[in-house]
Order: C-alpha cells, then sequence, then structure tokens
C-alpha cells in the first residue's frame, strides 16, 4: 500500500512495504549507491596498514561491506528506525593515518597497526554510545556549531590532497579520463538520463576499469604497468568467506590513539544529526525529536564498536548520498533499506567479490579520489551558509583554523615532539593530535568560536539550529 503524502511526491513512505521485487530491486539500488565511498575507505587505509597481499585486501573491502550490513540492520529496526545506509566514514582516516604513522608502529606487521586502529575505535565507541544514550546530543550541537564543522569536514578532504593526483597521474590516460568521466556523469549529464543521476561515480569507475582491462588484454599494458588489470587475484581467492570478529588479533589499546579518533566522532556524530533531520523530512517521517536523534547516535556508536570489533580499520555513520538516493526516487521506505542491507552482507561473504574490487587500478582509484574528496571539502564548506562571513571574527577564527590544521601537521611531521621516556605517553597524544589536521583545526575552531565574543545569529547557530 502506498503512503498517503499531501504533497503526493512520496511513492513509498517509510512504514510501507513496496512488492517484494520491487523491494530486492530497489534495496540493490541503495547498495550500489554506498559502493563508491565504501570500497573507497579500504582501498585508501590499505597502503597505510601496510597491507600487500591482495586476497587480504579482498577481505578488508568484504569486511566492510559486511559490517555495513549488520550496522544498517540494528539503525533501521532498533535504532532511529529512519532508512537511513550506515557505512564507513572519512571522518576517521585522519585519525587512522596518524596512529598507523606513529613511530613505535614503524617496523611492524599491518595486523599490528590494524589492532591499534581497533583498539581506538572501541574505546571511542563507547563515548559515542554515551553521547547518544545521555541525552547530550543537543548540548553537543550548541558547542559545535557551523563555524568548528566547516574547517572540521574541509580538512578530511583537503588532507587527503596526496591520495588524488600523484595517483591518478600513475597513467594520466585513465586516471584523467576517470575524473572527466566523473565530471561529465555528475555534472552535464543528470538531465540527460536518471542513471547518470544516481550513479555517476560507480559508472565512470566501472567504465574506466573496463578500459583498462581492454587495453590489458590486448597487451597494451603489460604486468608492472600502474593501470594494468589482471584477474589472477580474483581466481586465487576462495569462493567464500565469513568474517569473524577480532580476525585480524585482540585490540590493542593506547591513550594517544583515542585522543585523536575522538575528533573523527564528534565530526561524523555532528554530520549524522543533519543527516537524520534530512532523511526523516525525504521520507516522509515526522521530524526527528530528541529522542530519536538520541537513538541513532547510540546506534552508530554500537556499530562503531561492531566495526571495531570484527576490524573494518573504521567506523560507521549516516551515508547522505543514499539520503539523496531516496529524494531521487521518491522511496523512502525503511524495508527497502534492510534489503540493501541483507545484499550487503551476502556480498561480504563472498571473497571472489571483494577480490574483484582490488583489481581497480591505482589511476582510476585516484581519479575517484580527486571527485570524492573535493566534494567532502565541499560539503565542510557548506556549513557556512549559515554563518556571517561579513564578520571580521567568523573570518579570523576560520581562516586560522584552517592554516593551522594544514600547517601544523607538516611540524609534527618534521620534528615529531619527544618528552623522554617517562612522558612517552604524553608526547605520543600530543603527536597524533597535532598530526591529525581535523583535530588540530576543530580545536582551535571550537575553541576560539566558543570563547571569542559573538551573537548567535553572527555563529550561525540561529538559523543552523532550525
Amino acid at each position: 500500500m502506498k503512503a498517503s503524502n499531501s504533497s503526493n511526491t512520496i511513492l513509498y513512505g517509510i512504514d510501507d512495504k513496496p512488492p517484494l521485487q520491487e523491494t530486492i530491486i530497489l534495496g540493490f539500488q541503495h547498495y550500489l549507491t554506498m559502493f563508491g565511498s565504501t570500497v573507497a575507505i579500504p582501498l585508501l587505509l590499505s597502503p597505510a596498514f601496510g597491507i600487500t597481499n591482495p586476497t587480504e585486501k579482498g577481505w578488508l573491502i568484504a569486511t566492510m561491506f559486511f559490517v555495513s550490513g549488520i550496522t544498517t540492520l540494528l539503525q533501521t529496526t532498533w535504532g532511529n528506525r529512519l532508512p537511513i545506509v550506515q557505512g564507513g566514514t572519512f571522518s576517521f582516516l585522519a585519525p587512522t593515518f596518524a596512529i598507523c604513522g606513529m613511530a613505535s608502529l614503524a617496523n611492524v606487521g599491518w595486523e599490528i597497526r590494524m589492532q591499534h586502529v581497533q583498539g581506538a575505535i572501541i574505546a571511542g565507541s563507547f563515548f559515542e554510545i554515551a553521547v547518544g544514550a545521555s541525552g547530550l546530543v543537543g548540548k553537543l550541537r550548541k558547542l559545535v556549531g557551523p563555524i568548528t564543522i566547516a574547517p572540521t569536514i574541509a580538512l578530511i578532504g583537503l588532507s587527503l590532497f596526496k591520495f588524488g593526483a600523484p595517483q591518478a597521474g600513475l597513467n594520466w590516460p585513465v586516471g584523467g579520463t576517470t575524473i572527466v568521466l566523473i565530471i561529465l556523469f555528475s555534472q552535464y549529464l543528470p538531465r540527460k538520463s536518471r542513471i547518470f543521476e544516481l550513479y555517476p561515480i560507480l559508472l565512470a569507475i566501472i567504465t574506466a576499469w573496463i578500459l583498462s582491462s581492454i587495453l590489458t588484454v590486448t597487451g597494451v599494458f603489460t604486468a608492472g604497468h600502474p593501470a594494468y588489470t589482471s584477474l589472477e587475484n580474483v581466481r586465487n581467492s576462495p569462493w567464500f568467506r565469513i568474517p569473524l570478529p577480532l580476525q585480524w588479533g585482540l585490540p590493542k589499546f593506547g591513550l594517544a590513539a583515542l585522543v585523536g579518533m575522538l575528533a573523527g566522532y564528534i565530526a561524523s556524530m555532528v554530520e549524522s544529526i543533519g543527516d537524520y533531520y534530512a532523511c526523516a523530512r525525504l521520507a516522509g517521517a515526522p521530524i526527528p525529536n530528541n529522542r530519536v536523534l538520541n537513538r541513532g547516535i547510540t546506534f552508530e556508536g554500537l556499530g562503531c564498536l561492531i566495526a571495531g570489533i570484527f576490524g573494518t580499520g573504521n567506523g560507521t555513520t549516516s551515508y547522505s548520498e543514499n539520503i539523496g538516493a531516496i529524494g531521487l526516487t521518491r522511496v523512502g521506505s525503511r524495508r527497502v533499506v534492510q534489503a540493501g542491507a541483507l545484499i550487503m552482507l551476502l556480498l561480504g561473504t563472498i571473497s571472489k567479490f571483494g577480490a574483484l574490487f582490488t583489481t581497480i587500478p591505482s589511476p582510476v582509484v585516484g581519479g575517484m579520489y580527486c571527485a570524492m574528496f573535493g566534494m567532502i571539502t565541499a560539503v565542510g564548506l557548506s556549513n557556512l551558509q549559515f554563518v556571517d562571513l561579513n564578520s571580521a571574527r567568523n573570518l579570523f577564527i576560520l581562516g586560522f583554523s584552517f592554516f593551522m590544521g594544514l600547517s601544523l601537521p607538516e611540524y609534527f611531521a618534521a620534528h615529531p615532539l619527544v618528552l623522554g621516556a617517562n612522558l612517552k605517553w604524553l608526547a605520543d597524544i600530543i603527536n597524533t593530535l597535532g598530526s591529525t589536521g581535523m583535530a588540530v583545526g576543530a580545536f582551535f575552531a571550537m575553541v576560539l568560536d566558543n570563547t571569542v565574543p559573538g551573537t548567535d545569529e553572527e555563529r550561525g547557530l540561529t538559523q543552523w539550529q532550525n
């Protein structure tokens, strides 16, 4: 039965149950929508961890999809119960890179680095659970306004610039083609066909991937070429592998790693709160009250706990792109998203499926990064629409926070703090935070925005809260 809606714009509302065939197709569409971001995270994390074995990289990708299925089912069934997809978060990348770059982890196996990241994610998840369960979400939104969120999220994208053009430039004909296709499909062709509106990045990746495969088969690209594409990894992988808790070993907990990861948690939480409002509006659901917000954040924390236990090397958050898909398809059914979650679970157990993604050539991945990380930067900057940009106060805070978020990590990379054996723990905390541009920008922006005199309207809090 279709939902009754006064504006007659929603085909299926949040509690509607489309026919089974439609449910499966629409659920698979949600899977395709979250595909690009979900694959990008483990591909980006693998070099930081030191994962060189393509089979193990495929396992990490499969684990990411498997956990996304679990956490999406939990959120839609017992959490905020909105039709919202849960998946990996880019907010955790900078802290993860800082942890993997710690001097004490310089000459260890990738599983050890993973265990330290798992420990930080698990410990940090209790912070997010506590924020949600205690009802502190409203107070957090008062403390962390748009002037803080803008540089925090924008610096996530800006700090990853080294992974964009340098990787795409390993072979510019392929990497450049990927970038051109993403621009063409996402900006010029959406009005021509809805398929370009829904899957611009996916279509660009597949097209460039097929091009590389053809050039490999015809002998233009040979083994060792950056865009060489071989299915040997897929053939060597087993058909099925069920990701298990603690599959990489027992997590290792450290205060320095936890403190650095908390900045990622705060950014993820505030962004998710905005996603809840957008999702409810597009799905025809009531405006989320404090109870819904608190439950949502609590279950996102639980999702991060699960991600940490399974070892995705990342956490979980709400996916804005899937909310956009609801607006495009006018299908806000909770059951559809749950069907998509089951598809994620199923495909997460097929090892060959995860191994297939490891064959995406590096220049194609680099081209994808150029578009995705640029978009993350723009999403952060979009928060400034609520702020008075004619205010000298605001301009100083924003400029200083952005600059320090880019500059201070360069200093710490060249001159890590050394405080002696007795205070090594303190040096590790300062070095981890100082190396994380997002944390640096968030710290300066939050402190200055909450201490330098300014009205709520000037700071953008009045419009932002509404």
